[in-house]
């Protein structure tokens, strides 16, 4: 009896390998078609979808979700987020429920505008300032800086340059980006995985937090009551401004493609302004769906700095609503420019 047991678990153990196996085989066969042959589509298109089963296996019906919501084989991709979304598609195959992914693009249905500026006014900045982060509050300018060794979190009179309050960052962190929310300021560091918190008045570090999925810490924003993240991606990531969680992100896209390496942020009127790493050019972000809608090349300004070695990229972007215009520097500038952003 004990043999009879045991050539029958045997057998039922190889038939559901079996099973298995054959299942597998058959869904090399299967694919998830769209009406596009790339994937990538425009905001507002029409996604059309359908199983390739060019062997003809036995599928049942099949259910379709986009990044886990149920929608149907026919579907309109209006105020959706722009970027890479997950296409699922489940079914039964031979029998067995299984399912099938694949991705899609959304781009962006329109072209980014082109920006322009206009120089109000130029201020001396620290040459010897790595520029990570740069925001106005109360009307006074906070920097924070990078470099191992040379992290700083300062508050500065823009209009003389001189530095009111300084802090230094221990040694093992590179500073990133900085803002300031409910008199509170989060400084981003890069590869430790770790932002800190201070108090806006004393300096005082009174909390720090851990990144979450987000690759590294590089610019930092807020619209007055969430905060956003940049992590060297195409990535911008929300932030709960109570529990500093990753809430969910955007994806930073406009007609052509995705636009990577977004540093230093900076809320400027419901939009994010967003840096590029190695680039003097910021471009113009809606937060709700990731989409380019405007950029700005200041790479003039590049050209009327003091030109030293260590000069380096555009980096630090800060909008004073007091004057209203923008405060743009860089790395080891020695200026500071206040500028007004028009359409071209």
């Amino acid at each position: 009896m004990k043999l009879y047991k045991s050539l029958t678990i045997i057998i039922l153990c190889l038939t559901l390998a079996a099973c298995g196996t054959n299942i597998n085989e058959a869904k090399k066969d299967i694919s998830i078609k769209t009406n596009v042959s790339n994937d990538a589509f425009t905001l507002g298109d029409n996604l059309k979808l359908s199983i390739s089963n060019p062997k003809n296996h036995d599928i049942g019906a099949v259910n379709y979700t986009l990044d886990g919501k149920d929608i149907q084989s026919s579907q309109e991709l209006n105020n959706m987020k722009l970027g890479v979304h997950e296409l699922v598609a489940s079914f039964s195959l031979n029998g067995e429920s299984t399912s099938l992914s694949k991705n899609i693009t959304i781009l962006n249905n329109q072209t980014p505008k082109i920006y322009t500026y206009k120089i109000i006014n130029q201020y001396p900045h620290d040459q010897t300032s790595y520029t990570q982060g740069l925001e106005f509050h109360n009307g006074e300018l906070y920097e924070g800086t990078g470099q191992y060794g040379g992290s700083k979190l300062r508050k500065v009179d823009y209009k003389t340059g001189e530095v009111l309050k300084n802090i230094n960052l221990s040694n093992e962190y590179f500073g990133e980006g900085i803002t300031i929310l409910n008199d509170k300021i989060y400084q981003l560091t890069w590869k430790k995985g770790t932002g800190f918190v201070y108090d806006v008045n004393t300096f005082e570090k009174t909390g720090s937090f851990k990144y979450g999925e987000s690759l590294e810490g590089w610019g930092i924003c807020n619209d007055g009551s969430k905060l956003y993240k940049s992590d060297g991606t195409e990535k911008i990531w929300t932030l709960n401004p109570e529990t500093l969680a990753e809430e969910g992100y955007i994806q930073a896209y406009h007609s052509k493609g995705k636009v990577v390496e977004l540093n230093e942020l900076e809320w400027v009127n419901g939009k994010i302004y967003a840096n590029r790493w190695n680039k003097n050019g910021v471009a113009i972000i809606n937060p709700e769906n990731g989409a380019v809608e405007g950029v700005i090349d200041f790479t003039p300004l590049h050209n009327m700095v003091t030109k030293h070695p260590k000069l380096d990229v555009l980096n630090g972007i800060a909008y004073n609503p007091d004057t209203k215009t923008i405060f743009v520097t860089g790395k080891y500038w020695d200026k500071l420019f206040e500028v007004e952003i028009t359409e071209k």
